[in-house]
């Protein structure tokens, strides 16, 4: 029995180191592993937040210069209406201006057809005299400034005479005043000269108008123009800068994220260090346990399988040889109790201090039972030491299975 046990104990030694090494294995891969994705994770950590702080950096600018595009296109559309007032302004102006010109040349022509069908007011009806009058009155009232340093002094005296007594310049017999008034015909070619103003004013304002239409167009073409290019660069630079504030979330999440993964790792790879230092230390002492036993159990396996007490147990008992027989066999108990008392002392081993215990107070027959209750302890922990085997090598295929699927 004896000898069974130490080749269990010297199996439990093989198996024990056969589960060590795959351990040390999954330690050592799992450390190499989790230190290459801390500093991998380390490297991303970097690399997204200079590309965070690149992508604030866009923003920023982007949103600055949506913003000065926005100032100028709602510059350009200020002048733009701002011109477009101006030019209904003028327009406007030119088109009651155009009118009264228009009138007026009209009925400075109707008036000046009258004049010329006449060789002089004594030939003319009176209402032809009267409207005459009322027409260059009417004209010199609301063209007076248009007519400076068109007409002379004596002109504007004769103008002004003929309109405040047109009757005097077509009675039947002349009078004293008619005989030094102007003739009919001074009165024509002042009515044709205020005509031919008219006309070139009205030739002016058109050619400014079209001018100022010109230069309305051009002026509205260029601030339209600006406007949409600066509206083309807004939605670009808008579109540019949704892009950018959605990458910036993004890295931001990212750098959440692997830090997060890094610090699991790097919590991880601690507990790995901790439980794999544990694991070495336990393992060293339960070899140094193991060995210091099956030493035991060897040096009791000599004390009680010597020669002697093979005589002992092989010999027919004899009544003489009793009392001598039962010394000798108490003896070689004690000595046997006494190595595995030392050893189970030295190592804190329950096992090996109630075996000697027994092996001491017991008849050999009980020490046999006690070394088989043993073995069968062992055979227990050889079990469990599998059990935990198969789990070390669960944990190893699962961790390894893990880092593939990375």
């Amino acid at each position: 029995l004896l000898k069974d046990m130490l080749k269990t104990l010297e199996k439990e030694a093989e198996d024990d180191e056969e589960i060590y090494d795959k351990l040390a294995c999954w330690c050592t891969n799992n450390d190499r592993e989790k230190t290459k994705s801390i500093s991998d994770a380390e490297a991303r950590i970097e690399d997204l937040t200079n590309k965070i702080e690149e992508l604030t950096a866009v923003s920023a600018r982007l949103n600055t210069e949506i913003k000065n595009h926005e100032k100028e296109v709602a510059e350009n559309q200020a002048a733009l209406d701002k011109a477009t007032a101006i030019r209904e302004k003028q327009l406007a102006e030119f088109n009651a201006e155009e009118k009264d010109l228009l009138e007026s040349i009209s009925a400075l022509k109707s008036a000046v057809t009258v004049l010329s069908k006449h060789n002089s007011f004594i030939q003319m009806p009176m209402t032809h005299i009267q409207t005459v009058a009322m027409t260059m009155q009417r004209t010199m009232n609301k063209h007076s400034g248009m007519l400076v340093g068109v007409l002379t002094r004596s002109e504007r005296k004769l103008v002004t005479s003929f309109i405040q007594s047109p009757q005097d310049y077509f009675d039947a017999e002349p009078t004293f005043k008619q005989s030094y008034a102007p003739q009919s015909g001074e009165i024509f070619g002042i009515l044709s000269q205020m005509k031919e103003t008219f006309e070139k004013n009205l030739a002016q304002s058109q050619a400014e108008e079209q001018e100022n239409q010109k230069a309305y167009e051009d002026l509205k073409a260029a601030k339209e123009e600006e406007i949409k290019s600066g509206q083309d660069q807004i939605e670009a630079k808008t579109q540019t800068l949704a892009e950018t504030d959605e990458k910036n979330a993004q890295s931001k999440v990212d750098v959440e994220d692997t830090k997060a993964s890094l610090s699991a790792d790097e919590q991880f790879l601690m507990m790995l260090k901790e439980k794999c230092s544990m694991t070495d230390k336990e393992w060293e002492e339960r070899q140094k346990t193991r060995q210091l036993e099956m030493e035991a159990v060897s040096k009791a396996l000599a004390v009680l399988a010597g020669d002697d007490a093979h005589d002992l147990f092989t010999k027919t008992f004899n009544p003489a040889f009793v009392q001598s027989e039962s010394t000798e066999n108490s003896q070689r108990r004690a000595a046997a109790s006494r190595v595995l008392s030392r050893v189970a002392s030295k190592v804190h081993s329950p096992r090996l201090a109630t075996l000697a215990y027994q092996v001491k107070l017991d008849a050999f027959t009980r020490v046999k039972k006690a070394i088989d209750d043993m073995i069968a302890q062992l055979l227990i922990e050889k079990e469990a030491e599998i059990k935990h085997k198969d789990f070390c090598v669960d944990e190893f295929n699962t961790n390894q299975l893990q880092t593939e699927n990375k």
